[in-house]
């Protein structure tokens, strides 16, 4: 059944509409018998650079980033194209204070903010909840930017880890016709193509169509992959006050539950990255995500506007899957069990805001009051046989395996959410600026659990501030403070039954940021201290938990992006973080978080020329630096710090064709991206060359 939601979600907003434009800023009029009033639409500054200058994601209204008290980083449109990312996964190497986390086998995006997993409301699409319920990787085909919001988001779009949040900004139609085809092999096995149509279906009507098709870039020949996307939009500009945007993307994912090597007793590098040790046989995972949002935004006047909305996103997640559970004592074979699993959820929001700009007395003011309703129902199904050894230096595969017996996961999952919020940033005068809000929230969990015939509710309300201060003592640089602080649920229930407690999270930030007076070249400079309660840790009874951990993260991040000259862009990035245990009923105080490196870099750079007859190229390099961490909650091994260089580079043939070849660990080395508790390792991909072709139709 097709499923349209209405949504809401700031960034849409009449003001950053470039679909609109014609070029001059205007909505081609129609004939004076029957033509729409003029639109003037002043839109966003271009997010193609590498030094975007505002962001509606930090604080859901139009703000310049450097009055913002708040690290903000943006990966654009332009700099996503020179590192041939088609992932988000592709970017976060090159942004501060972001780590790679487990990742489920390669089925979702999962990173480290700050110390902090991003899994649950840690992406944000359009201003929304996206990743919530079960979710493929984040395609780039159908993205404008991705913002890093660092520090807290619970003050303006509620439950979050305290660490950041991601902000997926999608494509939106435009009025100027366009058409890109993009078609890209790879040494891996690599093939995929996409297109990017838009264009005006009438004069107050224009259209957005994303197109992507993927297959292969295993790390074993024994592994095979294909997904399918389909992005249609569709904006109307109903007068000169209001316009309606809507969204979708219908994806499939046919994919391997590929967790990675197995951690032979802390010996890493036992193992090739090729060894596969779950089930060729087994066939892949499928995953679907279907996501509808429909936007509107109403501008009473100069100064004031009001948007709402809703969203709703379905996805599934199902199939085989051969599971290792322990190593035996002779460090060769594998126990495993054959799995079946099925994974559906449903996700409908809700938003509603107004925003407002005034004056009392010599103090302005951009107001912010909204409201929002969420609905979530993910569901869990887990059939489980018992064991199916495999030798891991010799592996046969194909031995007949134990049947599908113990059901040991069966539970529904429903949170109900509603929440009002408000936040006025204020300028105190043309060099102090001060953002001060709240947000509400009354959180409602149950979970039905048909394996252990037990049911379980709870329901919390939550308040989160967050105030900062904003001081620009020239027109290149800006020096901030700000404070706040957010919660999590958590799920599942205690030895008696009773839910836990929420997380609860408090974050100090401080920092500068600095534009050259071009502002091509940017950079921003961090010190943060968080710390949250009440986190899960072991109990006293086997096999359960209590709400009685302590989480600590402090740090220092600098990030510096931008044009050097007419000829050289770049981004580098740096971060230093100590997280680690602070209370726990059985890890030491001190034990470092798993996963999370002390210390990490990169810096990415290309430059761009003409040739003599008129076409463009461009080669740059990415180099990064991720330290040692430690590979599982107990510490009881490392992973061993790595560094990896890509080469990027382009010929800009003529107006509509572009080539570009890429080579990506160009040293070839075998490193490990993360770890899933003691028994597996992710290996990093192995060197691979891809090749692309991009035309303009």
């Amino acid at each position: 059944m097709f499923r349209i939601a209405f949504a809401l979600f700031p960034l849409a907003s009449l003001a950053s509409l470039a679909a609109a434009q014609d070029g001059t800023g205007n909505v081609p009029a129609a004939p004076m018998s029957n033509s729409l009033p003029e639109v003037h639409v002043v839109s966003e500054p271009d997010s193609g650079g590498y030094n975007p200058t505002n962001s509606s994601g930090a604080t859901r209204t139009s703000t310049p980033l450097r009055e913002v008290p708040q690290s903000v980083r943006i990966i654009s449109s332009q700099m996503i194209e020179d590192m041939g990312a088609t992932r988000l996964a592709d970017t976060v190497d090159f942004v501060s204070g972001i780590t790679r986390l487990n990742d489920f086998g390669g089925t979702w995006d999962n990173f480290g903010i700050r110390g902090f997993s991003s899994t649950d409301m840690g992406f944000l699409v359009n201003g929304f909840p996206g990743s919530r319920g079960y979710n493929p990787q984040r395609d780039t085909a159908t993205v404008e930017r991705f913002e890093f919001l660092k520090g807290p988001a619970s003050a303006v779009y509620g439950s979050s880890e305290p660490g950041g949040t991601i902000n997926i900004v999608t494509k939106k139609p435009q009025f100027t016709r366009r058409n890109t085809a993009d078609f890209s092999i790879g040494s891996q096995g690599l093939r995929r193509s996409t297109l990017d149509s838009t264009g005006a279906l009438s004069r107050n009507v224009a259209y957005r169509l994303n197109l992507a098709v993927e297959e292969g870039d295993s790390r074993s020949d024994l592994l095979s992959n294909r997904r399918t996307l389909v992005a249609p939009a569709l904006t109307w500009v109903i007068d000169d006050k209001t316009v309606l945007n809507y969204e979708s993307e219908f994806l499939r994912s046919k994919t391997p539950l590929d967790r990675g090597l197995i951690n032979v007793r802390g010996v890493l590098g036992t193992l090739p990255r090729d060894r596969v040790l779950n089930e060729p046989g087994d066939g892949n995972m499928t995953l679907t995500s279907n996501t509808h949002q429909l936007t509107l935004e109403h501008e009473f006047s100069q100064n004031w506007r009001a948007r709402m909305g809703a969203s709703y996103k379905e996805s599934t997640f199902s199939g085989n899957y051969t599971e290792a559970t322990s190593l035996a004592g002779d460090n060769r074979t594998l126990n495993r069990r054959a799995t079946w699993r099925q994974l559906p959820s449903r996700d409908t929001s809700f938003q509603a805001e107004l925003e407002g700009k005034f004056t009392t007395g010599f103090l302005a003011h951009t107001l912010l009051i909204g409201m929002e309703a969420s609905r979530l129902w993910m569901n869990t199904e887990i059939l489980r046989s018992g064991n199916y050894p495999i030798d891991i230096y010799q592996p046969v595969y194909g031995r007949p395996q134990p049947p599908l017996a113990s059901l040991t996961s069966s539970t529904d999952e429903h949170q109900r959410a509603s929440a009002l919020f408000l936040q006025d940033q204020i300028s105190l005068s043309p060099q102090w600026k001060l953002l001060v809000g709240a947000r509400y929230d009354h959180f409602r969990q149950s979970i039905e659990d048909r394996v252990a015939t037990r049911n379980s509710a709870q329901q919390h309300d939550a308040v989160s501030p967050r105030a900062g201060l904003t001081y620009l003592p020239n027109d290149w640089s800006s020096w901030y403070v700000s404070a706040g602080k957010s919660f999590r649920g958590n799920s599942g229930t205690d030895k008696n039954g009773r839910a836990f407690d929420p997380q609860h999270s408090t974050a100090l930030e401080a920092g500068l940021k600095l534009q050259t007076p071009d502002q091509r070249l940017g950079a921003n400079l961090a010190v943060f201290d968080i710390k949250k309660t009440n986190v899960l840790t072991a109990s006293d009874t086997p096999g359960f938990s209590v709400a009685a951990g302590e989480v600590k993260s402090s740090g220092f991040e600098a990030d510096l992006y931008g044009q050097i000259d007419k000829n050289w862009r770049v981004s580098g990035n740096f971060a230093h973080i100590d997280a680690r245990v602070s209370k726990d009923a059985t890890l030491a105080p001190g034990t470092r978080i798993a996963n999370i490196p002390r210390t990490s870099a990169g810096l990415f750079a290309i430059r761009e020329d003409a040739l003599a007859d008129g076409s463009r190229y461009g080669i740059g390099a990415g180099i990064n630096y991720v330290g040692n961490r430690s590979g599982n909650s107990a510490d009881t091994y490392a992973l061993p710090a790595y560094t990896t260089v890509k080469l990027v580079s382009f010929w800009q043939v003529n107006k509509t064709a572009r080539v570009s070849i890429d080579v990506h660990n160009l040293f070839n080395r075998n490193f490990y991206t993360a770890s899933w508790s003691t028994l597996y390792v992710i290996p990093g991909a192995k060197r691979s060359i891809v090749a692309s072709l991009k035309l303009d139709l």
